[in-house]
């Protein structure tokens, strides 16, 4: 994609966690992903969204990327996540003008581990160009001193008495923000979205639930509704 940001940083990756981060496991395992959550510049808004939609000239995955919209959350109004494949590497040699940095007010950037594309794909229900009525719940999570493992694991819990089909995928930090998770659901519908959130709701309180398993074990998070935009 044309936001990637060219770091002076090597990245030789094949999933492998960084030995500066103290809680990163050893090695996971999955395609390397970039993040980019970024914000528009005052009356930009539009014109951001278009730029981030097109394609780069040469992409290391072509077709490989979906594009988030802001609807409620967080501050930022669009989260770019990118597929790069097995591994990843950044050049910073020879990097032409972003024609994207007057349209942004702020970005930043993260790579992450995730599984293959097609994966992803599915469970974020990419078909085509078209983005239909999907919904999406974007939160970034950081666990506790200690307790990476636990909220991983709680992350990845799923409801199966749930009536609502939801695609999940969680995406593991390598490099970039203070993040450690980012957790994405993938509803059909706004009506499917407002049932599940009904249901969580009503069985918050009640025993041990989701809800209070996951915040056992974070420091904090950020939720975000949002809606995709389709492909150029």
């Amino acid at each position: 994609m044309k936001h990637v940001c060219r770091l002076v940083l090597l990245l030789a990756l094949v999933c492998v966690g960084s030995p500066a981060q103290a809680q990163q496991p050893a090695a996971t395992s999955g395609d390397v992903y970039h993040v980019h959550f970024t914000k528009a510049a005052p009356g930009k808004s539009a014109a951001l969204g278009d730029f981030l939609r097109a394609p780069t000239p040469a992409p290391a995955m072509p077709g490989h990327f979906i594009v988030l919209r802001h609807q409620q959350g967080d501050d930022w109004d669009y989260c770019v996540i990118e597929h790069l494949g097995p591994k990843a590497t950044v050049d910073p040699a020879g990097t032409p003008p972003n024609p994207g940095t007057d349209l942004r007010a702020w970005h930043n950037d993260t790579f992450v581990s995730g599984p293959p594309w097609a994966e992803f794909a599915k469970s974020m229900g990419v078909e085509g160009t078209g983005a239909g009525t999907a919904v999406y719940s974007v939160a970034i999570w950081r666990a506790l001193p200690g307790h990476r493992d636990q909220l991983q694991k709680a992350l990845q819990q799923i409801d199966a008495t749930s009536k609502v089909q939801v695609g999940r995928v969680m995406l593991q930090h390598l490099e970039g923000g203070p993040w450690q998770f980012l957790a994405i659901d993938r509803y059909n519908s706004w009506q499917d979205f407002a049932t599940d959130m009904a249901a969580s709701a009503s069985a918050s309180g009640r025993g041990p639930d989701a809800w209070s398993q996951v915040r056992e074990h974070s420091s904090y998070h950020h939720d975000t509704v949002a809606d995709r935009l389709p492909a150029k």
